[in-house]
Formats: structure tokens, C-alpha cells, sequence
């Protein structure tokens, strides 16, 4: 197992790593990333629309520490603190992956990381 760091994403709030590759299998394993500017820590202003570019910004920043792209994710899983924003979020998410999209689960959650109104985790493989 080797973890993956990087400081072009927010460095993590708790006792885990932003993601683990199990080198065997070539899978990597991602930690939810919410709408945080990696450099103060803080959210990007604005609202849904913006805290979820944030995130596939930081997304797209644990995958390159790995040598991966979002074409590499096999699945997702969506945090939404208000399913209303499901559509708003959608749009976004369509842009940044490409067919054939990953599998995607997506949940409504009543509390996200430090308020957060999404969070993206994904699982990537590696060839």
C-alpha cells in the first residue's frame, strides 16, 4: 500500500490520507474532497455549483499525485447536503468525466465535512 499526498489538494482534516494505492491491484482508493482551497484551507466562495468545481479541482489533483486522470475512476460516490442541488451538480459532473462514466452512487447527507454542501469520493484504476 503506498499513500498519496499532494499539496494542490486540501490537506486532510482528520486521521486519514487523501489516497491509498494498493499497488497489487492498481486500484486507488480516494478520500472524500470537499470544496476547499488547497492553499488557505477555506472554502471557495459561492455556492453549490462553485464548491463542486472546487472539489473536482482537488479531485483531479489526488488522481495526478497518482499518475491518474478522471478517466481512470471507476466509480463515485456523491455527497449531497441538499438533493435539490442534485441537478446543478449533475451538469458539472457530466463535463468532467466522460463516457463511458464511472459507476456512481449518490447520497443526501444531513452533515458534510465542516459544513460542506458536496463531497466527491472516487476509486481509480490504474492501465
Amino acid at each position: 500500500m503506498k499513500v498519496i499526498q499532494t499539496d494542490q489538494a486540501p490537506a486532510a482534516i482528520g486521521p486519514y490520507s487523501q489516497a491509498v494505492l494498493e499497488e497489487s491491484s492498481g486500484f486507488l482508493y480516494c478520500s472524500g474532497q470537499i470544496g476547499l482551497i488547497p492553499e488557505s484551507g477555506e472554502f471557495v466562495v459561492g455556492g453549490v455549483e462553485e464548491q463542486f468545481r472546487q472539489v473536482l479541482k482537488n479531485v483531479r489533483a489526488v488522481l495526478g499525485a497518482a499518475g491518474l486522470e478522471p478517466g481512470h475512476v471507476v466509480k463515485t460516490t456523491l455527497f449531497l447536503a441538499d438533493m435539490a442541488d442534485f441537478a446543478k451538480v449533475n451538469a458539472l459532473y457530466a463535463e468532467f468525466f466522460q463516457a463511458p462514466f464511472p459507476a456512481r452512487s449518490a447520497v443526501a447527507a444531513s452533515g458534510l465535512p465542516k459544513g460542506a454542501l458536496v463531497e466527491l469520493e472516487v476509486i481509480a484504476k490504474a492501465g
